[in-house]
């Protein structure tokens, strides 16, 4: 029976084949957990206390990543940094025992507005990354925010870890973990490397332009992205950024001369697949995200300044539309 449309899984719901989990030492107290593609998190060691970024999808999930992170430091979890409102990136908060949950003022905003729609979509679009999901507590609230910048020190000889946000982007309210001292950055998915970007509620022109200028202005040597491989050394961060940058770029210029042109949201997304494909149809969520990041830009196109909520009805809507 050839299968139709409304039958085809979204991309991430069909893979069901557990990733690899790899704990990477970065420098002195430095830690990242990547996942061949699946969402990266990471921490920070101060002198008695440990800081968090991001948290992954589930308690569960969670406390697989916490297990690997006690093999290098006993350390009490002080704070957990939520880089940005997205599910997968928040909902497993309640697994770190934290005295303070930290992001930026609009994260809370999103969490309060849209949070719990966000969890329905995202759940039916990667169920494999919600381990245990009955687990769930409920929505994760920061207990702090900030608008512009956020300073803990680490105590001892270990410097200061500097929270920034550095402009509108994969969301409006992400933020970046820096820690001078060892010039390291943990940016989220503001910066991927060898992985495809998800701009479904993104801020392209800001992203493509200011704000990945603020994280080049850093000066990393190493950088965890929000999936795929640690960027580790000048060269490899530049390419990073500059991949996180030619992404965007190709895929505004391909939507806008489709919008120039009358045509519609499928031939826009058929130009930018076609366009991207060559270089990033092998990464991580390409063939996932690629409807939903169109999908975005052309109602910036449309002049639509914030993103429209994705419930788990408009996921459905919009993918069987670019699919067929």
């Amino acid at each position: 029976m050839t299968e139709t449309s409304s039958s085809r899984p979204f991309a991430s719901s069909a893979d069901l084949e557990e990733k690899v989990e790899t704990v990477e030492v970065l420098g002195d107290g430095l830690y990242a957990l990547t996942a061949e593609g699946d969402p990266n998190v990471g921490a920070i060691e101060g002198e008695d206390f440990v800081v968090c970024f991001d948290v992954r999808a589930t308690p569960a999930a969670a406390r697989d990543w916490l297990a690997k992170l006690r093999e290098h430091t006993d350390k009490p979890i002080r704070h957990v940094v939520l880089s940005h409102y997205h599910a997968v990136r928040v909902l497993g908060a309640s697994a770190y025992g934290a005295e303070e949950i930290i992001a930026h003022e609009s994260t809370r905003r999103l969490i309060d507005e849209r949070g719990e729609a966000d969890w329905k979509s995202e759940f039916g679009r990667m169920p494999r990354l919600f381990k245990k999901p009955e687990e769930i507590p409920g929505l994760t609230h920061p207990t702090i925010t900030f608008a512009d910048e956020l300073w803990i020190p680490l105590g001892g000889d270990r410097g200061d870890l500097v929270l920034r946000w550095v402009g509108r982007g994969h969301t409006e309210g992400d933020i970046v973990a820096w820690v001078p001292a060892q010039k390291v950055l943990f940016a989220g998915d503001l910066v991927e490397s060898h992985a495809a970007l998800y701009t479904g509620d993104a801020y392209h022109r800001d992203w493509a332009t200011g704000t990945l200028d603020a994280v080049t202005s850093l000066g990393a040597e190493a950088v965890v992205g929000g999936r795929g491989a640690v960027a580790r050394g000048r060269e490899a961060v530049d390419a990073a950024i500059a991949q996180t940058r030619h992404f965007l770029e190709v895929l505004m210029a391909e939507v806008s001369a489709v919008h120039e042109q009358r045509g519609t949201l499928k031939d826009a997304f058929d130009a930018a697949h076609s366009a991207l494909v060559g270089e990033y149809g092998r990464w991580p969520i390409f063939e996932h995200s690629l409807p939903f990041d169109v999908a975005r830009f052309w109602d910036e196109l449309n002049g639509v300044e914030r993103p429209v909520i994705w419930t788990a009805e408009r996921d459905r809507e919009v993918w069987d539309q670019l699919q067929r």
